[in-house]
């Protein structure tokens, strides 16, 4: 088995990634691990469509569901536990099968990140309470007084970067906008690629999340946000942005019907996975590229990807 293989598997929501991912991982006899932002968080599996129960029994899956709701995970986070499996995997003389939609994480696993220490949880703890005690336009204007660059490149009601960008700061005393300038640093400088991407036609995508979202709700996603907003937690927190968990909210706060609640959710997911099609046709160079979406027990496109480590 060829040394230090990462196979990279990488596609809008409900492009079946995941059921791609199983399959290779189980042709392999290795393991699947999540590169989704949104995957990470406990008590939230069917509205974040982490991979079942039935599915995770199938083959060894890490990076799912590790964090609690109120956590603020990053690409930094996941790249430091990602880096722990995939040599673990290696030293197991295994190649890791990476999956998930999440550019920005896949781009630092493969291209490197820059090179900005994490932060201390004093200062997540006093950026935090910034927020909810006067709210991310607060915290923004403070960015902007202090670097402007950076600012300038977020909208305001991007929480997450604003936050982000306001810890590194005050934690470092170097400014986003600076760290920026270093050179990129790989976290796993030794691993050989092989990435896979699905590119779905819109009509497909589309129809398909749509589907998608309906099977969610049958399968319990409203319970799963109403766990979430018996919590209490902050608005603001990356978990409770999810696809869906906004949507929901709205609704079990009175604010809108039902019916809308769900038309929404499938308007914003639909917009959310034509970006992510969008970024990955555009930015993501892979070596094997799916055109519809993966529909399970392909033969042809196991070996096709096979062929390639």
């Amino acid at each position: 088995m060829s040394e230090n293989r990462v196979i990279v598997i990488a596609g809008p929501t409900a492009s079946g990634k995941s059921a791609l991912a199983i399959d290779v991982a189980k042709a392999l006899n290795s393991a699947v691990v999540n590169c989704d932002s949104m995957q990470v968080y406990k008590y939230m599996p069917i509205i974040s469509a982490c991979p079942s129960a039935k599915e995770k029994a199938q083959i060894p899956h890490y990076l799912f569901e590790i964090y609690e709701p109120s956590f603020r995970g990053n690409v930094v986070d996941w790249l430091d536990k990602a880096q722990e499996v995939i040599m673990r995997l290696w030293a197991e003389n295994k190649i890791p099968v990476v999956v998930g939609g999440t550019g920005l994480y896949i781009d630092n696993l493969i291209n490197g990140t820059t090179p900005i220490p994490e932060t201390s949880l004093q200062v997540r703890q006093e950026v935090a309470e910034l927020v909810k005690n006067h709210g991310n336009e607060y915290l923004y204007n403070l960015l902007q007084r202090e670097d402007a660059q950076t600012a300038s490149k977020l909208n305001v009601n991007d929480t997450t970067r604003i936050v982000r960008a306001y810890e590194v700061l005050k934690d470092t005393g170097i400014k986003l906008s600076d760290w920026y300038k270093k050179p990129m640093i790989k976290k796993l400088p030794q691993a050989k690629f092989t990435t896979v991407k699905i590119c779905p036609q819109t009509q497909e995508l589309d129809k398909r999340c749509y589907i998608r979202f309906d099977k969610m709700m049958q399968e319990g996603a409203l319970n799963e946000v109403k766990y979430l907003y018996s919590l209490e937690l902050d608005e603001s927190l990356p978990a409770m942005k999810a696809l869906g968990v906004p949507e929901l909210m709205s609704y079990l706060k009175g604010d809108v019907s039902y019916d809308e609640a769900l038309d929404n959710a499938k308007l914003h997911t639909r917009q959310y996975a034509k970006r992510q099609r969008t970024w990955f046709k555009n930015k993501l160079n892979a070596d094997v590229i799916l055109n519809s979406c993966y529909q399970g027990g392909d033969g042809n496109i196991l070996q096709e990807i096979l062929k390639r480590i």
